[in-house]
């Protein structure tokens, strides 16, 4: 996007969380915006960047969704933990390295990657992945 707005130009966002993760991040984008002479609207909560009070509100809102999504994941770390302490969290399932010996029997039997990975149900990146790890002699599994 920055390579493409011009002088005059209003980059215009519906939620003010789809343009930046973080309020640094955010005040970046906007101030880079601002050396190119470009404006920054927000049109959930009105908010125009071209004035004093829509820099300080931008500044502000910025710094609120940011530490709600802090809340949010250390909400979430303490649940895995509680989760994990009661044996309820397993973690993710075995990717398709668990079928590292799998796609290795079936290529030296001779099958074509892509028919291994369609029986598998994995995709064909992994197999070629597998392979590689094979061939250097260290294939890592996940238990």
């Amino acid at each position: 996007m920055m390579e493409y707005v011009r002088e005059g130009d209003t980059v215009i966002c519906c939620k003010l969380d789809r343009i930046a993760r973080s309020t640094h991040n955010l005040l970046e984008i906007v101030d880079q915006l601002e050396k190119k002479g470009v404006a920054f609207r927000v049109l959930n909560i009105n908010l125009d960047t071209a004035t004093p009070t829509g820099k300080l509100m931008l500044t502000m809102l910025g710094a609120i969704a940011t530490f709600e999504r802090e809340m949010m994941l250390e909400r979430q770390r303490e649940g895995i933990a509680k989760a994990k302490e009661l044996g309820r969290y397993k973690g993710r399932k075995p990717t398709a390295q668990a079928k590292a010996d799998d796609v290795l029997r079936m290529i030296a039997e001779g099958k074509k990657k892509v028919e291994v990975a369609k029986y598998l149900g994995i995709g064909i990146a992994s197999v070629y992945r597998i392979i590689g790890a094979g061939k250097s002699g260290v294939v890592a599994v996940k238990v």
